[in-house]
């Protein structure tokens, strides 16, 4: 290891980490959720599982080490333990990613909700523009935007994209991702193969992501060598489907994805626009806390659903499983402890069928 990478950063062992739950996966490798048990606290663990990337995740690590800000993913340090394997420790986020609110509510957020994202999102992509040397996200999407308890958005895999190509280089591995991934990449990065990415490109795909968050929709409903093909050629994310008219401000985000995803890489805006969505976001503030409310409750419901299912089908015996964090029965119960009591009794009598 270079120690020029580390000198900030503490390395976790195997003998401070219990209770592994693999919670996902990506190109780079897999992430799982563990127990600190000296913090006292779940943390979240990026593996790379190819000796290749270590190099290649301490020097993103200390990027991403770098100072610190409200609306990017917290990093703790580096793991080191199984043979082979190097890692990111960062905070768990318990209410998981914006594609997975997304796909529990079946479309998008409450308005106000889904300009504090927007804003959020904005916040914390100006952070990583404005560090020294300047740290590009590559590859902004939903599922790279996760959400904490009170469903603040924060950054995540930030950088790792690199790390991810070389992995699949070094293992001969297709990255499943791409598909996903390749909606949200600007018409340059597809035309040459001397690409090299820049702060627009990052612009570009923040405007991409602000469709879907509005739409509630992945874009392209289309094969991704057809995407592939009609992104540089001007195609864009539908608009027809959003009526500008529907809210105050809607129409201001609906210029700004716009302006994101121009053709032109000089002529999109910096992220320097937060002020743009702060504006927006200034004309909802009154409805946000019922906004959030709102969401958290129909969470709680999903989770009520989800545990009647399985109760009926098992019992009430053995783990639940959750993608948006809540891996078993006691966590559904500290998760609905934060609402009404209602609904903490509910939950609780399923939880006991």
């Amino acid at each position: 290891m270079d120690d020029s990478y580390c000198i900030q950063l503490k390395v976790f062992g195997d003998e401070s980490l219990r209770c592994w739950k693999n919670i996902g996966s990506g190109g780079f490798g897999d992430v799982y959720r563990a127990k600190h048990t000296t913090l006292g606290m779940d943390v979240a663990i990026k593996l790379l599982h190819y000796k290749h990337g270590r190099s290649s995740i301490q020097r993103e690590a200390h990027l991403m080490f770098q100072g610190g800000n409200p609306n990017v993913i917290r990093i703790l340090g580096l793991y080191e333990g199984h043979v082979g394997s190097a890692g990111l420790v960062m905070e768990f986020m318990p209410k998981g990613s914006v594609a997975d609110l997304l796909q529990t509510l079946a479309g998008p957020p409450p308005w106000p909700l889904t300009f504090r994202m927007a804003h959020e999102i904005s916040l914390g992509m100006n952070f990583l523009h404005h560090l020294s040397p300047p740290l590009l996200h590559l590859d902004l999407k939903p599922s790279n935007v996760l959400l904490d308890d009170s469903l603040r958005a924060k950054l995540t895999d930030f950088g790792l994209s690199r790390v991810a190509r070389s992995v699949s280089r070094c293992s001969g591995q297709k990255d499943e991702d791409e598909g996903g991934t390749l909606s949200y990449m600007p018409p340059e990065a597809l035309q040459s193969i001397n690409y090299k990415a820049n702060k627009s490109s990052d612009v570009y795909s923040y405007g991409v992501l602000l469709w879907s968050m509005v739409t509630g929709r992945e874009p392209y409903n289309a094969l991704s060598s057809m995407v592939r093909f009609r992104i540089p050629l001007g195609d864009r994310p539908d608009l027809a489907s959003i009526d500008r008219r529907e809210t105050q401000g809607l129409d201001d985000m609906v210029k700004l994805m716009t302006e994101c995803w121009h053709q032109d890489p000089d002529r999109r805006p910096s992220f320097l626009c937060e002020t743009r969505t702060q504006k927006i976001l200034q004309m909802h503030k009154h409805g946000l806390n019922d906004a959030v409310y709102d969401v958290l409750k129909l969470l709680v419901q999903f989770i009520f659903c989800f545990i009647h299912q399985f109760c009926q089908t098992n019992k009430g015996l053995g783990p639940v499983l959750l993608s948006c964090g809540l891996h078993d029965r006691t966590s559904v119960m500290m998760y609905t402890g934060r609402v009404s009591h209602c609904g903490r009794q509910t939950v609780h009598e399923a939880v006991l069928c």
